[in-house]
């Protein structure tokens, strides 16, 4: 390099409001995470640089702590990369913390658990402002049930009825979490896992969502977990009401 600076390993927690883009993962067209993040970065050191995620959130979902890593030689403080970067960032994404990262450090490999929320309101009617962050259910749920059918979810379990793996073909998966809690106009779901299908959240939130409605019953639901079969999930509920968290990490 000629100014002499080492390429670093940084690790970010990234907020957005994926209302906008088609996903975390780059594309060839379209607006992504990944790629505003990347524009960003080049545009700040005049290199261009590979941002690596901890997951590939979906068109039209949210994240307060999704985490991604990149490396760049930049010469000056770290405080001044952060608020550089926010600088040049659109306003529906944000770097909450930047820092450097240990060595052998990857946002997903590396990764020893994940946290989802997914939000449905509670209000009757239709909310413009609110629907942009929630699935629009109205109050007549059955949250006991839902909750019941949830306590199946913990544990070590094959998720194949509720969702395809990354890469390869190994849909077990370990939830440590997996409760609704109301917080009127809210219904949260939370579920904390070491690592999710693609669109596992989506899928057990509208199935259980099925059981709040009185469609499938707790035990119904477990009949489901256990048959592997993904035709037998309920269709997965919207984007808008689904937030990744945090990622946590030993490292």
């Amino acid at each position: 390099m000629t100014d002499g600076s080492e390429a670093l390993l940084y690790r970010a927690v990234v907020e957005y409001d994926g209302t906008d883009f088609l996903g975390f993962q780059i594309q060839a067209q379209g607006r992504t995470v990944q790629g505003v993040l990347e524009e960003a970065l080049l545009r700040l050191t005049q290199r261009p640089v590979r941002v690596v995620g901890s997951g590939r959130t979906d068109a039209g979902v949210h994240a307060w702590g999704q985490v991604v890593a990149f490396r760049t030689a930049w010469p000056h403080s770290l405080s001044r990369l952060h608020r550089g970067l926010n600088a040049v960032l659109p306003d529906d994404i944000a770097i909450r913390t930047l820092e450097p990262a240990p060595s052998g450090f990857h946002p997903r490999f590396s990764a020893d658990e994940r946290w989802y929320r997914y939000q449905i309101g509670l209000w009757s009617g239709h909310s413009p402002l609110r629907a942009r962050y929630a699935w629009e259910i109205g109050p007549d749920l059955d949250v006991e049930a839902m909750n019941r059918a949830a306590t199946e979810l913990v544990g070590t379990h094959d998720f194949a009825t509720f969702g395809r793996a990354p890469q390869g073909e190994n849909t077990v998966r370990t939830v440590t979490q997996a409760v609704w809690s109301k917080e009127t106009p809210y219904l949260y779901f939370d579920i904390r896992a070491n690592a999710f299908l693609q669109r596992m959240v989506r899928n057990l939130v509208a199935t259980l969502v099925w059981v709040g409605q009185g469609k499938c019953s707790p035990e119904r639901f477990r009949t489901l977990l256990r048959s592997r079969d993904r035709s037998r999930s309920a269709p997965p509920a919207p984007p808008q009401g689904l937030f990744l968290m945090a990622v946590e990490y030993s490292l």
